[in-house]
């Protein structure tokens, strides 16, 4: 591996932003590509992402969720077939003119999101109610022509997964649309310890042709905010311009009514500036792709390696590495630590002699001394515990960044001065949303699902309020 040392990190409350970069770079998650928004993502960083697809898929099958796999290319009549949609993906759009060396009779978009080929399949497959409903998913990627690009957080390709579905009623659509987002918070505190906030976008916020946006935010260590996956519910807008109908049980037509939901490679960001620290990454147990290391001292003293072997095979369930190589212990601590490998097990000729082993933990740095004989259940149960930690980890910084404001002068203050998520009230009116943004620099993130009266009136006109918003600066 490259420079390991810690003082070639950068530090987070020196300069967030290329922290994160060394991190990245560092931890082996990406390289940079020839073309400029485009990452290569490494073995590591491709693991990370295989442990959440993983059980992403799971728990969408768990609720009769399919994958299926659409083509990468969009007749562009296609795409222009609803107009709210093209108008909002048309800045990001790449498009492909030529084939075979000839100019292709019509262009094609390199796929920004599917809906529109999701639409066309479930024109010619949706005949009657039987046919529904359809709840169907797809693990691709996507090109969207970013102009500032970061790892993870905005490329011009990520990989992702698109879930998109038909039904025949309002109420069946609705009820998916925050099934799934509900799904995706779950996995978030469950998987990644990434606590959310769960709520609705603004219609200025919300996705190009939805009804409604559902998503879920998290605070990154930074006080900045990453919407970190997103549930749309799109009625029957889709299906009146893409002619999807279905006959019902007493033979009249209708058309269906669709959702879409996704999550990318963006959470891969979010697990780094919410657990990462000074010394690389932090995995929560559930995702990283070693749980468990075992580093030898001494390893050419007799019986180091056996035992150290043997611990590796009482723990064969979990995913341990034995570290062999000829690398010296302190190199080995610290590639593991910047690859954020939660239990780090140290074991050598005196830990033999006096049967015990030395456990580190990643996420305190705390060790402890552990009797061999009790070690397999130890380190299982230390597992458990720093997923639980880190969660509670998580929140504590969410909820200490967590602020209110009454008034536009009280919210510019905390806006200006500590970093967070402020909650205040809102009328409801795009223009005060728009000033917020021009005058304080914040957007709006959701309208909780968990509403409060933090006062009566908007906190930016001083009229009668509506909603109690989550406000803050974005990634």
């Amino acid at each position: 591996m490259a420079d390991l040392k810690n003082d070639a990190i950068t530090s987070m409350d020196e300069d967030f932003a290329q922290w994160y970069t060394d991190i990245v770079k560092k931890a082996e998650l990406i390289e940079y590509s020839g073309i400029k928004g485009c990452m290569i993502i490494r073995p590591f960083g491709y693991a990370i992402w295989e442990a959440i697809q993983k059980e992403l898929d799971r728990r969408f099958k768990e609720t009769g969720v399919e994958n299926v796999y659409m083509p990468m290319f969009i007749p562009e009549s296609l795409l222009n077939k609803e107009k709210d949609h093209v108008e909002g993906f048309a800045p990001e759009v790449a498009w492909v003119t030529m084939g075979g060396g000839e100019t292709l009779q019509e262009r094609l978009c390199v796929r920004p999101t599917s809906e529109t080929l999701f639409c066309d399949l479930y024109s010619k497959i949706v005949g009657s109610y039987r046919d529904l409903p359809k709840v169907y998913n797809q693990w691709c990627s996507v090109v969207r022509w970013e102009k500032t690009t970061r790892p993870f957080l905005r490329s011009m390709e990520f990989l992702w997964q698109e879930g998109h579905t038909a039904h025949a009623t309002e109420e069946e659509a609705q009820e998916r649309t925050i099934q799934m987002l509900n799904v995706y918070a779950d996995f978030a505190e469950e998987f990644l310890a990434i606590p959310m906030i769960k709520g609705r976008k603004t219609d200025k916020e919300k996705f190009a042709g939805a009804n409604a946006t559902y998503t879920m935010e998290a605070l990154m260590h930074d006080g900045k905010a990453l919407q970190s996956g997103t549930s749309h519910n799109f009625g029957d807008g889709f299906a009146h311009a893409f002619d999807i109908k279905y006959t019902d049980k007493n033979n009249k037509l209708q058309y269906v009514h669709q959702t879409s939901w996704g999550v990318s490679t963006r959470i891969i960001g979010a697990i780094i500036m919410v657990h990462g620290d000074n010394n690389g990454l932090v995995l929560p147990p559930m995702v990283a792709p070693t749980q468990v290391v075992i580093v030898p001292i001494r390893q050419q003293a007799e019986g180091v390696l056996e035992t150290a072997a043997k611990i590796k095979t009482s723990l064969s369930d979990l995913r341990v590495k034995l570290d062999d190589s000829d690398r010296s212990p302190g190199w080995k601590f610290a590639e593991h630590e910047m690859h954020g490998v939660p239990v780090r097990i140290e074991i050598g000729p005196k830990d033999i002699q006096e049967n015990h082993a030395v456990v580190a933990r990643r996420d305190t740095g705390e060790k402890t001394v552990v009797s061999l004989d009790e070690l397999e259940n130890y380190v299982r149960e230390l597992l458990k515990t720093i997923q639980k930690d880190m969660l509670e980890r998580a929140r504590k910084h969410r909820d200490a960044h967590t602020y209110e404001a009454t008034n536009l002068e009280e919210m510019t203050e905390i806006a200006a001065n500590k970093p967070g998520f402020i909650k205040a009230m809102w009328c409801g009116e795009r223009e005060c949303e728009d000033a917020l943004k021009e005058k304080v620099g914040v957007t709006s993130r959701c309208m909780p699902f968990e509403q409060e009266k933090i006062s009566e009136n908007c906190v930016c006109c001083g009229k009668k309020a509506k909603s109690m918003v989550y406000w803050g600066k974005a990634y």
